[in-house]
C-alpha cells in the first residue's frame, strides 16, 4: 500500500508541483491549501506523514503542528520554511515537528527526508512507497544490551518506552531528538562524525552546508544541560559530536 501524504501550502503552484513529484513517486498525496483544511483531512482520515508550509493563512503549519501533538497524535511532521534564522527553525521543532526544509529547496531533498521519516515510524520489514535507498553507514553501535536501560554521563534512556532523564530529571524530548541522543549514549566517549550521525538518523547525509544536525543538537543540549552541572554534548570542530561527562 502507498503511503499518504497530507500537503499543506497555500502557493498553489508549489502545491501542485509537489503533488504531482510526490504522486509520481509512489506516495498518495492529499493536498490542502490552509491549516484548517489540514486538520479537518487529519482528523478524517489520518496519514502517514504530514507536509506543512510553515507560513499559511489563519492556521498555520506551526499552530497545525501544536494541535495535533496536544491530542497525543505522533504521525511525523515535515515543514516546509522560508525562515532560515536559527530561532524560526527551532520554533519549529519546540511545536512538535520532526523534520523541515527550507525553501527553495531539491524535492530529492523532501523525497530523503520523507523516506528517513517514514523508516522510522514503519515496522522492520514494511514494504514503502517511495524508492529503497542505501543501508545506512555502519556505525560504532553495541549489540542490543540484555538491560533494559542505557546508562551514559549521568543519562539514562529506556528505549522501549522511550523515555530519558538526566539525573532524576525526565527529559521531554521529539523522535529526532531522542534518536540522536540514544545514537550518542550507545557511543558514549565515541566521535561520531557529522555524515555519520545523518546517515543513521535521518538516513541521508545532506552535505556539509547543512545546519539541520547543529540545529538539532543545540536543541537537545538546551534540553540537558542544567546549571553547575557539565555539558554533555561536545563539539569536536571540523568532525563531529560526542557524549561524555567532564
Amino acid at each position: 500500500m502507498p503511503h499518504t501524504v497530507l500537503l499543506a501550502e497555500d502557493d498553489r503552484a508549489i502545491r501542485n508541483a509537489l503533488e504531482r513529484a510526490l504522486t509520481l513517486e509512489g506516495y498518495r498525496v492529499v493536498a490542502v491549501a490552509d491549516g484548517v483544511e489540514a486538520l479537518a483531512q487529519a482528523h478524517r482520515n489520518r496519514p502517514d506523514v504530514l507536509v506543512l508550509d510553515v507560513m499559511m493563512p489563519g492556521i498555520d503549519g506551526l499552530q497545525v503542528c501544536r494541535v495535533l501533538r496536544a491530542e497525543g497524535d505522533r504521525t511525523p511532521i515535515l515543514m516546509l520554511t522560508a525562515l532560515v534564522e536559527t530561532a524560526d527553525r527551532i520554533a519549529g521543532l519546540d511545536a512538535g515537528a520532526d523534520d523541515y526544509v527550507v525553501k527553495p529547496f531539491d524535492v530529492e531533498e523532501v523525497f530523503a527526508r520523507l523516506r528517513a521519516l517514514l523508516r522510522r515510524t514503519s515496522p522492520v520489514g514494511a514494504g514503502s512507497a517511495a524508492a529503497p535507498t542505501a543501508p545506512a553507514a555502519p556505525v560504532e553501535a553495541p549489540r542490543p544490551l540484555p538491560e533494559r536501560f542505557l546508562e551514559a554521563a549521568g543519562l539514562r534512556m529506556d528505549p522501549q518506552a522511550r523515555r530519558a532523564w538526566r539525573g532524576t530529571r525526565e527529559l521531554e524530548l521529539t523522535r529526532t531528538e531522542f534518536e540522536l541522543l540514544e545514537l550518542l549514549v550507545r557511543n558514549a566517549g565515541i566521535v561520531l562524525d557529522h555524515s555519520t550521525i545523518y546517515d543513521r538518523i535521518w538516513g541521508y547525509d545532506f552535505g556539509p552546508g547543512s545546519k539541520n544536525l547543529a540545529v538539532y543538537v543545540g536543541y537537545l543540549r538546551r534540553k540537558l544541560d542544567e546549571p553547575g552541572a557539565p555539558q554533555l554534548i561536545h563539539t569536536v570542530r571540523g568532525v563531529g559530536y560526542v557524549l561524555r561527562e567532564d
